[in-house]
């Protein structure tokens, strides 16, 4: 039965090539008993448990064996890499394949030779283990990754540096697994066949209240600290009481139709049906032998339903008939009904009915529309992982999230580069600026009272900071109007940046300073030897004035636009003295 369901579906039929079910009016107009569900006229569910004659004597049903556990079913994958790796030496990295998108992949390496491997795509996870015995040689990463999907179409795989990654990993696995559990519970008396009846009941019998007993233990909801489904469990909006159960570490709120709110007036009880109709499995409790159509009930949600009725006449306890429906694309899901379906009331039959629940839900996971959609929120999530893991692995190489080198210009660089950066001269970071604010390692490592290296500017000249502060340091100009430089070129009227360091200040100067009249005028320009032609200037008396000294100023002068400084003014100058370096007869 279970393959045939999984096998491929016919073409969808219209409503004309259907031949129609009985209606549930038309079965009810014949002679009982009556089945616990009618399919829909048009089809579209499947049934479970339709034999309900008991052979022998009606107080001795089947039931499950003492000590015996019916299997929950679930996503037994989710829980491999907490089970076989988190906690344990493993290895993790990440990829981006063409066409199964972002991939991420760990593998372990056990004391029995075995490899672990777990591959995450956006359609699934894959996970199998392999002997390294049946291996010619030990593979690489993308070798194992073939080995768990043989579609695999990358060069390389990135190893994961970040040290919590395991975290990001797990969260990523085990977002399918949920502990919280809510369904409905809808109460069908003796001839309510639409939903307006199911919903409109706001009695209980003593038979409903009996079951109720069985599926968990009534609490109130102001207050309550446990699972509370949506319901509300402060202002009481969505009644005072409700059925909660804890099974297997699992918690169950249940959304009982007559405990819900009624409204006066609302034929369709908006205020049961907007917790009823978004729960995905709900149990039908029937007094009486009155058929259920899982389409009295209009939800896109509702996918399952557990139908429940009570045996009459009963002499040696209460006996419970049981058959389940649910939609087509539902796989089956277990554990099976017994032939007949019936229970007698005790733990045996809570366990099973709420394995019975459990598994619904997760089956209908697997429906079209919650695949389709549980599908679109894994590749989302994949893809929030693998940026993360790549981001974060990045940051540990001190590269950023862009950035394939260091020095690309995107984030700060790490302590490495930044170390490296200072010892290299050669080094690009280096020449441009170092982490912890040097110009550059050349003048970083200039000696007090040292000749700098001869550099030849370039026609704009070169405007680097200096290790000692120093900006740039201009020429004196002969004059307002006078000669320019010995290259002949004009500058722009700047001041230069000053520094305040009255250790090494020599003699005060004047507050006024006049502007350069050399456009090579940076610290590079001024560092030459002396007696190099075209790098001198005059002062209006005629003599030779070095153009560099590391004396610094006090204050940043006033910059006075050309034209502004009055005729008769004398131009101030510059008093500028350098220690000479000893001389070098190979220079």
């Amino acid at each position: 039965m279970a393959q045939q369901r999984h096998a491929i579906p016919p073409p969808l039929k219209t409503e004309e090539d259907y031949i129609p079910y009985p209606s549930v009016h038309e079965v009810l107009g014949r002679e009982g008993p009556f089945p616990l569900i009618l399919l829909p006229q048009f089809g579209g569910y499947w049934i479970e448990g339709t034999n309900h004659q008991l052979s022998g004597a009606p107080e001795s049903p089947p039931t499950p064996v003492p000590g015996t556990r019916a299997k929950l079913e679930g996503n037994h994958t989710a829980k491999i890499y907490r089970k076989h790796f988190l906690g344990k030496e493993h290895f993790n990295y990440y990829s981006l394949d063409p066409a199964l998108g972002h991939l991420v992949f760990s593998l372990k390496y056990d004391e029995q030779e075995h490899l672990h491997l777990l591959l995450r795509t956006r359609a699934r996870t894959l996970h199998d283990v392999v002997p390294i015995s049946c291996l010619a040689e030990f593979p690489n990463v993308v070798q194992m990754a073939k080995l768990v999907c043989e579609d695999i179409n990358v060069d390389r795989f990135y190893p994961v540096l970040y040290p919590k990654a395991s975290r990001l990993i797990l969260a990523f696995d085990e977002h399918v697994l949920s502990n919280h559990f809510k369904f409905g519970v809808i109460y069908q008396k003796l001839g309510q066949t639409s939903e307006e009846e199911l919903f409109g009941t706001t009695e209980e019998s003593p038979a409903f209240a009996e079951f109720l007993d069985v599926l968990g233990q009534r609490v109130q909801l102001r207050d309550f600290k446990g699972f509370r489904g949506g319901l509300d469990v402060t202002h009481g909006q969505t009644g005072s009481e409700s059925v909660y159960c804890h099974f297997r570490d699992k918690e169950i709120m249940f959304h009982v139709s007559t405990k819900l709110p009624y409204t006066e007036g609302d034929a369709q009880q908006l205020q049961r049906k907007r917790h009823i109709g978004n729960d995905i499995v709900a149990i039908v409790f029937q007094d009486e032998n009155t058929p259920f159509v899982p389409d009295m009930i209009a939800s896109n949600f509702l996918h399952a339903f557990v139908v429940v009725q009570l045996e009459q006449g009963a002499t040696q306890g209460t006996l419970y008939k049981v058959s389940v429906t649910a939609r087509d694309d539902v796989p089956f899901f277990g554990p099976p009904l017994p032939d007949p379906a019936v229970f007698r009331k005790g733990p045996e039959f809570q366990e099973f009915l709420l394995t019975k629940l459990i598994n619904a839900e997760y089956a209908c996971y697997r429906a079209e529309k919650f695949a389709k959609l549980e599908e679109r929120t894994r590749a989302a999530l994949l893809e929030t992982l693998h940026e993360e893991l790549q981001a974060r692995s990045q940051a540990m190489l001190g590269l950023g999230p862009d950035d394939e080198r260091p020095d690309n210009g995107g984030a700060a660089p790490g302590f490495f580069e930044s170390f490296k950066s200072l010892l290299v001269p050669g080094s690009r970071r280096g020449r441009r600026g170092s982490a912890i604010g040097l110009g550059s390692v050349e003048e970083a490592l200039l000696v007090p009272g040292k000749s700098p290296s001869r550099r030849r500017p370039g026609p704009l000249g070169s405007r680097r900071s200096s290790a000692i502060g120093i900006e740039s340091i201009q020429e004196a100009p002969a004059g307002r109007d006078g000669p320019a430089a010995a290259d002949g070129s004009s500058s722009t009227h700047s001041s230069p940046e000053s520094r305040r360091n009255p250790d090494r200040a020599e003699k005060p100067e004047p507050p006024d300073f006049s502007h350069s009249s050399s456009s090579a005028s940076s610290f590079g320009s001024a560092a030459e030897e002396p007696g190099e032609p075209g790098r001198e200037s005059r002062s209006p008396s005629g003599s030779h004035r070095d153009a560099f000294t590391d004396t610094p100023w006090t204050d940043d002068p006033p910059e006075i636009p050309p034209g502004c400084r009055p005729p008769d003014s004398p131009c101030p100058e510059i008093k500028i003295q350098l220690e000479q370096p000893p001389h070098n007869p190979g220079s």
